[in-house]
């Protein structure tokens, strides 16, 4: 059973989220909140597997409480569950440690399942929000900052060249499964090599190694 917490400052939303995700067998709401305050202590309190989280509310926005929940409660997953889909927006919410992204007017068979992947591991971002990252990195200004490159350049070096294989395959989006079966190595071995990234690049989550692979590789 995936116990879940929602965020969100409007009733009407929660409650129907609460409604439609009761419907799961697997699937069970724990609690409600309605800012990011009032989160953080039923987090604490309650100690959910996915918190399915709102951006914009009062007394504490959703960003800041996905960073200190991902910080205090690394057992919890935050998942961002909003209207808005601005480049900013995702790439904050993935920096401050969600583990996946998506947009309020998704089907609601798409949400449940997103909610089982993201607590097996999986990061999420609605259709069509990848493509919109990664035209916002290859629109970005040809020439970097002055020191923002060559830190790049200096943190990929020390990559192995296997390691710089995955990370540009997870900048893809496929899962480690996936690229077991393209590197012809087996799936621990993939999990083996996310661990080094994550460590060696001082990232947080899988979200961060794929915007870093689609913003770096190849530049």
């Amino acid at each position: 059973m995936i116990r879940l917490l929602l965020v969100d400052d409007q009733q009407l939303i929660c409650q129907g989220l609460k409604a439609m995700l009761s419907l799961e067998s697997d699937l069970e709401v724990i609690g409600v909140a309605h800012n990011g305050q009032d989160a953080l202590e039923q987090v604490k309190a309650l100690q959910p597997d996915v918190v399915l989280m709102d951006l914009k509310m009062p007394v504490m926005d959703g960003r800041e409480a996905t960073r200190l929940i991902c910080q205090s409660f690394p057992n919890t997953n935050v998942l961002v569950l909003t209207t808005f889909d601005d480049d900013g927006y995702i790439i904050d919410a993935m920096r401050s440690g969600a583990k996946g992204y998506l947009l309020k007017d998704m089907p609601s068979e798409e949400l449940a399942q997103a909610i089982r992947l993201v607590q097996s591991g999986y990061t999420q971002l609605a259709p069509g929000l990848m493509e919109k990252l990664m035209t916002g990195f290859s629109a970005a200004p040809a020439t970097p900052a002055p020191t923002a490159q060559p830190a790049k350049n200096a943190a990929l070096a020390q990559l192995t060249p296997r390691e710089q294989e995955v990370l540009q395959l997870i900048g893809t989006g496929l899962t480690n499964r996936d690229i077991a079966q393209k590197l012809f190595i087996s799936e621990g071995t993939v999990k083996t090599h996310v661990t080094h990234l994550l460590n060696r690049l001082n990232l947080r989550n899988r979200s961060q190694l794929a915007i870093y692979a689609n913003s770096a590789i190849d530049t």
